[in-house]
Order: C-alpha cells, then structure tokens, then sequence
C-alpha cells in the first residue's frame, strides 16, 4: 500500500515506525525539522519536512496515489485540513487523529463529510475502551468492542440456574437487538441455528449495545444476585481520565477522580453528573489513606507521567486496592509492566500508541475483509457492502446467509446497532460478522466480494 502520514508525534513515530519493516511504500511529514530529521535516521521509509496541510506538499508525495492517508497531528485544524486536501487531490481512504471533545460531538455534526475524513479516532477515547475491558462486567470471561466501541462483544458462562437452560435459541427472551453469535459447550465451539438448546455451563458469546448486554448477563447468570457497585478510583482528570469516566458512568460503578488543577476540577464536575471529584494530588501517600483508596476495587492511573502513575500503582496495592491499572505512554515499558504485573500488583498496563496502532492496523490490508479477533468457534470480521452489491437495499431477513455465519452489527456512517430481521443494508455499510472457517468465503460472496 502507498501510506502516507503527517505528523511524527508520539503516535505518529509509532505507526510509521511499525509500518517501515512491512511491505508497504510510507511517507512521512513532519512540520519540525529536527523531529523529521531524527525519525529519518530511524526508519525505513521517506520522511519530508515539510507543511503536511499544504497542497504543494502533498501533490510533493504524490496523494493522487495515496492508498491510506493518515493525519495524526496532535491538532484538529491541521488534520482537518489535510485530510480534506488529501481527499479532494485523490487519496482514496482518509484517517484523522483528533480530541476527544470533536469525536463526542460527531452527532451534532458531520465532522467526516465536512473535511473529506472517512474515519475519526481520538487516542485517548480508544485508551479508555481499552482499559474499561478489565473493569466492567466482572462476570464476563471476555469482553471486547467492535464498530467504533458501540457494540460490545462478551463471553459469559451459561449458569444453571438461568431460565435459558433447556430452551433453544428462538425461544430465550433475549433484549431486542442482542445476538448470541457463538456458544462453547465441552471441547466444541461452535456458530448455533435458532433451535440450537442451551446447556449450564455453555460458553455464550453475546453480540449488543453494552446496557443491553448488562440485562443479557443478568440473565444468563441468574442466582448469583445483585452485584454491589464497584468502587474505581482514577487518578488524573485529563482527557484520558475524563474519556474513562464518561465510559464507566453508565455501569454499576461508584468512581472518584482526583485532579490537581483547580479549573480541570470544575469541568469534570459540570460534565460528570455521577463521578465525585476531588481537589488533591493522589501521588501523595497521605491523600490515598484520606480517601481509602485501599478499600476500592480497581485504582487506574492515568496521567501523562509513566513513573507518577506506575509509583502510585504500587503504592494503591500496597494498601490493599484489588486491582490496578496503569497508563504508559511508552510501549516498550508498557508490556515490561505487564509482564511483571503481578509481582508489582499491576493487572495491566494499556499503551496509547500501542491501542490506536492495533486500530489502524484493520485498514493496512489489500483483503476483501479484516479480521478483528479470532475465538474458538470462528472469526469476528469487518467489511463493508461494496458499490453494485445485490444485498443493498434488501432486508436481512430476505439475503441467504451461508450456514455457520450470523451478522452481528451493522454500522451506517456513525450509527451502529445489531441488526433486526426488517433492518435493510445499503452501499457502504460497514457490516460486522462471526464466521466460522468454512463460511468466511460464501459469507464475502453474499455481500458481493
């Protein structure tokens, strides 16, 4: 693939350092000279000094060839306008890095259409989904998020006592648009038909918009009771703490943030209406005691300081936090960490350059699809229904699914929801898929690949 990337910031360095030892062509632009000349000494690919939102340079590299355009500026003007230029001189997909604030916002706006983006992320958001895998829904074996985290994927085991026991599927009393995709039952995994009947102890796989999902587990794990809220204390109110608490707000948590900054505090308290937030340094031993951090159950240090949030980590299980979890802006540190997780009483340590790598990497690929995770039973895949398919404009319940597939989710520009049988597709829908291995090919087929 022809890549080209403006920006080598952190994010920036990091992909097109993971792309320069693959066999992709990559070009970097970089608006500081010593970054450019620093990052060219490093990687494999060519790096331009130069204005990445300014035509002249990118007709310099050649955008009528762009394959993948990726503008990841730590500035929101700048990546807007180049990806706008990028589009309108030929590039054929465009990304744009931008802040947390613009992506909340893309419901009131059409961000995308505007400035010629085909796709919006802010790292900080995808480091909150990242680390809220680890935090919520305590009694999933699994849980992951596809279609740009609006659909949640959670593996739970199927208790005896649950009135979905002995029924099959057509019968359960599932929450409209929640889709059960695969189910493990002894050594078999296997993709079920509605008259598959459930067994205690079957591993179910559940496909669904994350509050439906809670009703779904309570459910399936009937008898256990009502579980208490869990008690999270994240340190660092900045974007990174404040895109985890809007996350976590919605679940049966009771969150606390400390932040050192006096007006940070007020925002945070004016936009989160069930997060107590509170004035004080939390890298201070003293203020962790006052608070009894101790008494929570998960600590997450979020600050853009690696050795502040590892050190209060440590200090957090020292008295007697279950679980911690840690930012690390470096990669290298941030999987040492994890490795050694359990002597240091780290549960994980999440790496912004590292989650936003792993989401970009599903649009570095030359295939029909892109396979977002791989279970027992098959594979979680992305693709999207192409210009001229016979399925656009049908309903779901009138196209021929092959056999060992189930559609999952179907995500129409930013809107993204499970599927219904009356639900129609249309050219350009991103459509999500578990297919087994078998069925992978017939299943591209359908959607006109």
């Amino acid at each position: 693939m022809n890549i080209i990337i403006v920006g080598a910031g952190e994010i920036g360095r990091h992909i097109a350092t993971s792309l320069s030892s693959a066999a992709h062509n990559i070009v970097v632009i970089e608006s500081d000279e010593h970054i450019a000349r620093d990052l060219d000494s490093q990687i494999d690919a060519r790096v331009l000094h130069a204005d990445g939102s300014s035509a002249q340079s990118l007709i310099e590299v050649n955008i009528a060839e762009c394959d993948l355009f990726m503008a990841l500026t730590s500035s929101n003007n700048v990546n807007f306008v180049a990806c706008s230029i990028a589009k309108t001189l030929g590039a054929t997909t465009t990304i744009s890095r931008v802040d947390p604030d613009i992506q909340r916002e893309e419901w009131l706006f059409d961000y995308k259409t505007q400035f010629g983006a085909d796709f919006l992320f802010s790292s900080e958001r995808l480091t909150a989904v990242e680390l809220s895998k680890f935090i919520r829904n305590p009694d999933s074996i699994l849980v992951e998020e596809i279609a740009r985290g609006k659909i949640e994927l959670q593996q739970v085991i199927l208790s005896d006592r649950s009135e979905a026991v002995g029924k099959n599927l057509r019968d359960v009393d599932l929450p409209e648009r929640v889709r059960v995709a695969s189910i493990g039952r002894h050594d078999e995994a296997f993709i079920p038909t509605a008259d598959e009947v459930l067994e205690a102890g079957d591993r179910v796989t559940l496909f669904g918009e994350p509050r439906k999902l809670n009703e779904t587990v309570e459910m399936l794990q009937a008898g256990k009771g009502k579980e208490k809220p869990i008690s999270i204390v994240i340190l660092g109110g900045g974007d990174y703490g404040f895109s985890l608490a809007q996350l976590l707000e919605s679940w049966n948590c009771r969150l606390r943030i400390f932040e050192v900054d006096d007006a940070r505090c007020e925002l945070l308290t004016n936009e989160l209406s069930r997060t107590t937030v509170i004035n004080a340094d939390a890298t201070s031993l003293t203020e962790l005691k006052e608070e009894s951090v101790g008494d929570a159950d998960f600590f997450i240090a979020t600050t853009h300081s690696d050795e502040d949030n590892v050190m209060t980590c440590l200090q957090a299980s020292n008295l007697g936090t279950k679980h911690c979890l840690t930012l690390i802006h470096r990669v290298d540190y941030a999987d040492a960490i994890s490795q050694a997780g359990s002597q240091l009483g780290v549960l994980a340590a999440v790496s912004p350059r590292e989650a936003t790598r792993r989401e970009l990497m599903r649009f570095i690929t030359s295939e029909k699809c892109h396979t977002m995770k791989r279970l027992a039973a098959g594979q979680i895949i992305e693709t999207t229904v192409p210009k001229g398919s016979k399925v656009a404009g049908n309903k779901i319940s009138e196209i021929g699914w092959p056999p060992g597939s189930v559609l999952v989710a179907v995500m129409h520009g930013i809107h993204a929801k499970v599927p219904a049988a009356e639900d129609t597709l249309a050219e350009g829908d991103t459509v999500y898929a578990m297919v087994s291995s078998k069925a992978k090919k017939k299943f591209l087929k359908a959607i006109g690949h």
